[in-house]
């Protein structure tokens, strides 16, 4: 005998029981939102009161307040439930948005010189790569 859950929604219905919910939003471009729930549709498309984008740099993070924020169903990654009991615990520290902008611009400028380091052995080694791999 198969017993169903009554309560379960498929598809993107489930996301009915987050409404008004604190959540955590992955996008695939690496931006991390979270913010309140006020509305979903059926392509999953989500609409976040009091959003903030947080930006992660190591063991600190900065928030960025982005107010209402519009997010297109395809490109969410993660989407959860934030525990507001332990949301205050991390084990992580809050620092100025202009620190972790700073912070986020060197990461990005060491990962860009070790990158072309790369390309740059691997060149030596006799693999080319084009800007344009269309254009091969």
């Amino acid at each position: 005998m198969v017993v169903m859950n009554m309560s379960y929604l498929p598809g993107t219905a489930s996301l009915v029981e987050e409404i008004d919910k604190k959540l955590l939003v992955v996008l695939r471009d690496g931006r991390t939102l979270i913010g309140y729930l006020r509305s979903i549709d059926q392509f999953a498309n989500l609409v976040l009161h009091r959003t903030i984008e947080r930006i992660h740099v190591g063991k600190k993070y900065g928030d960025i307040p982005r107010g209402i924020f519009i997010v297109r169903g395809e490109n969410v990654v993660l989407l959860g439930e934030v525990d507001l009991e332990n949301e205050d615990k991390l084990p992580l520290e809050e620092v100025s948005i202009d620190e972790i902008l700073d912070m986020q611009r060197e990461m990005q400028i060491a990962k860009e010189r070790e990158d072309e380091r790369k390309r740059k052995a691997l060149q030596e080694r006799g693999m080319h790569f084009t800007e344009h791999p269309e254009d091969i």
